[in-house]
């Protein structure tokens, strides 16, 4: 069942850690909860670092280094469940929060839902996933991307009169998760990002905008130019924005804010909502949810993917499958316990989803806007008024009115108000514009129709 790297002295941004202090701490700890009586016991234990430095107007705002390193302790007494926390990796304080989990455990109630996952179910094999792309760089060599990137926002437009900034960050973490099976996991991640916010103004008021990008790789980061330019175009088409008339329109949800209904989607279908009897979508596996032509699936394998892993936060194997074919909810995001509560079996997703994805369609956002003809473009969303029981949607939002086809002016002040149900159901298209920096993934998404509130 063990499957483990021999530990090594792993590079970070500001020089080497050594793994081996997160393998005699999980040992450590594992062994004391055996001693203490637990039935089973759970440890995870990680060690990160970044740094960080943001500018503005040309200036140094703030430089952050972080390092980090942190052991979680989870131990079970016959469905008693009880987890203490260290950030301290020597054996003391390793066995002092081994014995405060046990104590916890005693003071809690029974639940036959707790517990490690099925010893069966727990992954073997793990292949590189291409996440781990350790570079060093200096504060001077971030401080200088950062101005390239704000310099190249704010040279776009005359009418751009201020900025917010712009940031680059570098951050490695590495996370061993290990259980008294004989489960040893280890995962290895870098993390690079650039963003840059900017505002413009002419005589009818101020507007911002932003943009950012991020990847496991540098080398596949868009350049600080290009991340600047397009903060600063943003900025620019949202001046002398508009209000609409309250009406029923196509809505065109731009690729960065249509990931939004997909994880509206995983938490109606997740297991704390089913079993809690909290979900539009209870009792809704097997039924037609969506049209015919949109696929929903997980891609944990992904190379270089923000959400790939060969196992989820409990170690179980982690699958590519299909939650949505053909329109049809096939299933549900499910961790050990809530599977058990539900009387099912884990999906191997505690923690979450593994890159999901939405197919997508042949047309670009321009041509869906072809597609749409009339209606509302939106780009930006506010607020959280959701109602995941009954499914009522309503958010504040901005972006675009369109007409035969052609973007004609920005709008704001808006609400776009629905019912999820409704809006899953009313999918048109979905573009070829995947945003691929996040978790979730999707292009473009046009509803048929959805209630605009403006005037």
């Amino acid at each position: 069942m063990t499957k483990t790297k021999t530990p090594i002295e792993t590079e970070l941004q500001g020089g080497p850690i050594d793994e081996q202090p997160l393998y005699d701490a999980i040992d450590i700890a594992l062994h004391e909860a055996k001693q203490l009586g637990a039935d089973q016991a759970e440890a995870n234990a990680s060690a990160g670092q970044g740094l960080g430095v943001s500018v503005r107007l040309g200036e140094m705002e703030t430089i952050e280094h972080t390092r980090d390193r942190g052991l979680v302790v989870s131990v079970y007494f016959d469905g008693k469940n009880g987890a203490a926390s260290t950030s301290d990796y020597s054996k003391n304080a390793v066995l002092e929060a081994v014995r405060s989990a046990c104590s916890i455990a005693s003071l809690t109630e029974s639940d036959p839902a707790n517990g490690l996952p099925d010893e069966h179910r727990l992954a073997t094999e793990f292949p590189d996933l291409d996440s781990w792309h350790p570079i060093s760089m200096s504060v001077t060599e971030m401080t200088e991307e950062a101005v390239r990137c704000e310099d190249a926002a704010r040279a776009v437009d005359s009418k751009i009169v201020n900025s917010e900034g712009a940031s680059v960050s570098s951050d490695c973490g590495i996370d061993l998760l290990g259980n008294s099976f004989g489960f040893r996991g280890l995962t290895r991640r870098t993390r690079y990002s650039t963003s840059c916010a900017v505002i413009g103004q002419t005589e009818s008021g101020m507007q911002r905008d932003y943009w950012y990008h991020a990847t496991r790789n540098k080398q596949d980061l868009q350049s600080a130019e290009q991340i600047g330019k397009c903060a600063g175009e943003r900025t620019v088409r949202r001046l002398d924005a508009r209000r609409l008339a309250t009406g029923k329109y196509p809505v065109l949800f731009e690729a960065p804010v249509a990931s939004g209904l997909l994880s509206h989607l995983i938490q109606a279908i997740s297991g704390g909502a089913l079993y809690r009897k909290s979900s539009f979508l209870l009792d809704h596996a097997g039924k037609q949810i969506f049209p015919e032509f949109v696929r929903i699936h997980e891609r944990p394998f992904m190379r270089r993917g923000m959400g790939s892993s060969a196992f989820d936060n409990e170690g179980v194997a982690t699958v590519e499958r299909d939650i949505v074919t053909d329109g049809v909810l096939q299933g549900y995001v499910l961790s050990s316990y809530s599977s058990r509560r539900l009387g099912l079996e884990t999906t191997g997703n505690a923690g979450g989803v593994h890159n999901l994805t939405i197919e997508s369609g042949s047309n670009n956002l321009d041509q869906l806007l072809g597609v749409m003809r009339t209606g509302l473009l939106v780009t930006e969303l506010a607020g959280f008024g959701i109602n995941m029981v009954t499914g009522d949607y309503s958010r504040g939002a901005s972006g675009f009115w369109v007409e035969n086809g052609e973007i004609q002016f920005p709008v704001e002040e808006l609400t776009i108000a629905g019912n999820l149900a409704d809006m899953f159901r009313n999918i048109s298209a979905v573009g070829s514009d995947i945003d691929l920096r996040g978790n979730y993934q999707s292009g473009s998404i046009l509803i048929s129709e959805m209630t605009i509130a403006g005037e």
